[in-house]
């Protein structure tokens, strides 16, 4: 069996001003000719459908065409939802969906679906964990010790009773303890989204969404896929690609990955503004991507972006390096690994000035706030 493993989608996303939407199309179109040439058996979406917890209606037609689009491939399509979308939403219409192989990750409530699929050598089970909180698996499970996303997911692991003879996968949207980030990702200060890979060790394969670099964690059979597009300039080195599982049979389990190419693609460029506008030095290179440009010149140049987008139309971000900036940027930063997290610095607060701890009512309130507020959602108090 051959699964393909995609993740962090971001439909409806807008970087510095640009809508992505066109570029979320031709990549789409990519993945699905991927998918024929390649003889895809089934495909595996790890959270983060879309962008915003509230999508546009274009990036809910966008999903739509996606999941029309797969569906007539008549091809098994397993998504969950991740932390940037509503689990609500994303879960609407599942059971009609189930018609078509469409198979949707409900709200969590206490319990993870999953669903078997077989071939000649036998069983392979798909687990399907949304992004899940503290608060809401602690909801479930009063009884127990949850105060810690490494917890939230145990107890929520626990609930599942795998057979080991069977080859078993894990669709899951969090942080893993060891993975690195790039700029376009929402990661809490302080770790405290950490979640342990020892957790997953059961599982033959644990498709991962929510980091945006491809990586693998302790063994690839613990992976994150990656974005299919760049959404930060951090990433404008990275090869994007989408990540396909050859499964055959238990304990025998090849993973690869395919190459993606962009409709516009995210450069960094750099040099004196006579250089960057000398024909030579672009006619070889396509002008239309979304480009960041430091100029050297050590005076500013009038207008310098709108003269530069004669050239180069799809500029996102303009900066100088020269001895003006370096001399305003060479001030002294921190670590932010070594920053104390936001319940932290409440908690120390609130000792303070009441002379007291908080209470695990109030840990609770304050750590949903934390996370609504870091993932940019309003909240009512």
């Amino acid at each position: 069996m051959k699964i393909m493993h995609l993740s962090d989608l971001h439909l409806g996303k807008n970087l510095n001003g640009f809508s992505l939407y066109e570029d979320q199309k031709h990549i789409h179109k990519q993945i699905l000719q991927i998918a024929k040439e390649e003889a895809i058996d089934a495909v595996m979406i790890a959270g983060d459908v879309f962008d915003k917890s509230v999508p546009t209606n274009q990036a809910i037609q966008l999903f739509d065409e996606f999941l029309t689009s797969w569906a007539e491939l008549h091809l098994p399509v397993f998504i969950i939802s991740g932390n940037h979308d509503s689990a609500q939403r994303v879960a609407f219409g599942a059971n009609l969906f189930k018609d078509n192989n469409i198979f949707i990750s409900p709200i969590y409530d206490g319990k993870i679906s999953h669903i078997t699929l077989k071939d000649e050598h036998g069983n392979i089970n798909f687990y399907l964990l949304p992004f899940i909180k503290p608060a809401i698996v602690r909801s479930y499970f009063p009884e127990e010790e949850i105060t810690s996303y490494n917890q939230a997911v145990k107890v929520a692991l626990k609930q599942i009773s795998l057979n080991l003879d069977e080859r078993n996968i894990l669709i899951a949207h969090q942080f893993v303890t060891g993975a690195y980030t790039c700029d376009s990702e929402e990661i809490i200060v302080g770790g405290i989204d950490n979640v342990d890979a020892q957790l997953f060790q059961d599982f033959d394969y644990v498709a991962l969404g929510h980091l945006h670099t491809p990586q693998n964690i302790l063994s690839e059979k613990i992976r994150y896929c990656g974005t299919l597009l760049k959404y930060s300039f951090s990433e404008a080195n990275q090869e994007k690609t989408v990540t396909i599982l050859d499964f055959p049979q238990k304990n025998k389990l090849t993973i690869y990955e395919k190459k993606l190419s962009f409709l516009h693609d995210m450069r960094k460029l750099k040099g004196s503004y006579a250089e960057l506008t000398l024909k030579s030095n672009y006619e070889q290179t396509n002008t239309n991507d979304y480009l960041a440009i430091t100029l050297t010149d050590e005076e500013d140049i009038p207008d310098a972006i709108n003269r530069l987008r004669s050239i180069y139309p799809n500029i996102m971000q303009l900066t100088y390096d020269n001895l003006r900036t370096k001399t305003v940027q060479n001030i002294e930063t921190t670590d932010i690994t070594n920053l104390k997290t936001p319940l932290n610095l409440f908690e120390e607060l609130y000792y303070k000035q009441n002379n007291q701890n908080l209470n695990d009512n109030q840990i609770d309130i304050l750590q949903e706030l934390i996370q609504d507020i870091w993932e940019g959602k309003s909240c009512v108090l």
